[in-house]
C-alpha cells in the first residue's frame, strides 16, 4: 500500500507540473487557464489526502 500512495503522489506532482504550463497569470480565471487552475488544485488535494492516509496508516500500525 505504501508504494501505491507514493505512486499517486508522483502522478499528482506530474499533473500539477503539466497544468502549470497552461496557466496564463494575466488572465487566471478565463478560458483554458481556469481549467488548468482546477487541475492544479485537484493535484494538491490528492497529495494532501495521500499524506493523511499515509500518516493514519502509520498511527494504526503503532496502535496494534
Amino acid at each position: 500500500m505504501k508504494k501505491v500512495i507514493y505512486l499517486f503522489i508522483g502522478i499528482a506532482i506530474i499533473l500539477i507540473i503539466y497544468n502549470l504550463t497552461f496557466l496564463d497569470f494575466s488572465n487566471l480565471f478565463e478560458g483554458e487557464s481556469s481549467i488548468a487552475l482546477i487541475g492544479v488544485l485537484c493535484g494538491a488535494c490528492v497529495i494532501l489526502l495521500m499524506l493523511i492516509l499515509h500518516k493514519s496508516r502509520k498511527i494504526a500500525k503503532k496502535k496494534r
